[in-house]
């Protein structure tokens, strides 16, 4: 049962990450086009939020992915994901809008999941834990 446990979590993790991935590479092949849409939405330091936004649909979501600080990364993640929303997704009398607004929350809700629970057992963080561990027991030995 652990085994399933375990493996559910990195796919968890994967197929939230994945979402992320994809919309940063498609940042990354059109700066130019993302920018001006920044720019458009009225958001202020349309480079600068380009960027950031790059930071953590490429950065945070590959340590999401290998679980390394994946508690940090997923509450990063969640707040840019309800921001977009506000941002992107707000006339909520547009059904495609408001159908947009509410999956950036629910994705939201999940990453907050993982942030709750941390990675699982197949992460970064666990095997650092393990390891910590396992060297707190050697020194007191």
């Amino acid at each position: 049962m652990n085994s399933l446990k375990h493996t559910t979590a990195i796919i968890g993790r994967v197929l939230l990450a994945v979402l992320f991935l994809l919309s940063g590479f498609s940042k990354l092949a059109s700066p130019e086009g993302t920018i001006a849409y920044i720019e458009s939405s009225g958001l202020p330091f349309p480079v600068l939020s380009y960027l950031a936004a790059l930071g953590v649909e490429l950065g945070l979501a590959a340590l999401l992915i290998v679980g390394f600080q994946t508690r940090i990364a997923a509450v990063v993640m969640a707040v840019f994901t309800v921001m977009a929303a506000l941002a992107f997704h707000n006339n909520l009398a547009d059904q495609g809008q408001f159908i947009n607004f509410f999956k950036n929350i629910s994705i939201a809700g999940g990453l907050l999941q993982i942030a709750a629970f941390g990675g699982g057992a197949l992460s970064i963080d666990a095997w650092l834990a393990k390891r910590k561990s396992h060297g707190a027991l050697g020194k007191a030995l």
